[in-house]
């Protein structure tokens, strides 16, 4: 999952001394810690291709994912024979690409508008191998329209590289009756990902098809873009809206936290993200400007919603 954190500006970017000469304050870039950058992303590859490769082996198997199984017998054989890593590749690469490209799509836009920006911070998870990842914003922003292309820009990133995966993914998947609905874990069915299984398998039952983990990287994928939409906060949906709406973007990012607590219904975890949603949402850095969203980006954050509501379920996971 992607978040930057801005800082309040402490000087003008641009000044003039009232003699017709414009001066021009320069941020130092702070330097990156490469070789943490490195292991984080090599324990990430390790832990995810871990995870692709549980997922891989219980579907050549026709068995449904199961995390329990994974810790208990799948990890510890892969441990035994290194080898049989090599089955997680599909599922690993394939989301470190995804990631990867949200990522970089956020700092190369820093890049453009000269914003200094972190190279992304990669989080390695044993469940499906990746907490996500994110990039830090180490200067201020004096822009709406620099906040809103770094904001959006991850999001239409990702989204450019999943939908070959999911594609790609959905190709090799197969249909076994029922499948869907056992193991330990139910994973949701987001409306990209129905809009897909139509196209692939035409009038099959949503139950009964079982991705193939390339399939499920770029699940991971919607998971994430959906979740960093959300228009709260400092997420990438919350500086768009801020882009938008500044005046409005504490009491607005309050009010969509507070109605994630109602879907606690379907995923419980909803509850704790609201929360933290509820106080982390008021906090935005104040950006004094007063200039207009060009039309280019107003129908960008139209496409922003409309990926969005493609992307985003009720309940994620679900007990099996």
């Amino acid at each position: 999952m992607s978040s930057q954190e801005f800082s309040p500006a402490p000087y003008p970017l641009y000044a003039d001394s009232g003699t017709g000469h414009r001066y021009v304050w320069r941020v130092p870039r702070a330097r990156d810690r490469y070789w943490l950058h490195t292991l984080l992303f090599a324990l990430t590859l390790v832990t995810t291709t871990a995870a692709g490769a549980a997922m891989q082996i219980d579907f050549n198997r026709n068995l449904p994912f199961d995390v329990e199984r994974a810790f208990l017998r799948t990890y510890p054989w892969l441990w035994h024979h290194p080898a049989g890593m090599l089955q997680g590749l599909p599922f690993s690469l394939t989301l470190l690409t995804i990631l990867m490209a949200h990522e970089f799509g956020h700092y190369l836009a820093a890049m453009y508008h000269r914003v200094d920006a972190s190279l992304p911070f990669f989080i390695p998870s044993p469940l499906l191998g990746t907490f996500g990842a994110f990039i830090k914003v180490r200067s201020p922003i004096y822009t709406k329209r620099a906040l809103f292309d770094i904001g959006i820009s991850g999001p239409i990133a990702g989204f450019i590289f999943l939908l070959p995966a999911l594609s790609i993914g959905m190709a090799f998947s197969k249909v076994i009756p029922g499948i869907a609905n056992q193991g330990m874990l139910i994973f949701g069915i987001p409306g990209l990902q129905r809009l897909m299984e139509w196209i692939v398998f035409p009038g099959t039952p949503a139950a009964d098809i079982y991705l193939h983990p390339v399939a499920r990287a770029a699940w991971v994928g919607i998971f994430t873009t959906a979740l960093n939409l959300l228009p709260i906060g400092q997420l990438d949906g919350g500086h768009i809206l801020y882009s938008f709406f500044p005046r409005r973007h504490r009491i607005a990012s309050r009010v969509v936290a507070a109605l994630l607590l109602p879907l606690t219904y379907f995923w419980w975890v909803w509850a704790l993200w609201a929360i933290g949603m509820l106080w982390l949402g008021k906090y935005h850095p104040v950006i004094v400007d007063a200039a207009d969203m060009s039309p280019g980006r107003k129908k960008l954050g139209w496409l922003a919603v409309a990926i969005f509501l493609l992307c985003f379920m009720f309940a994620p996971v679900s007990n099996g």
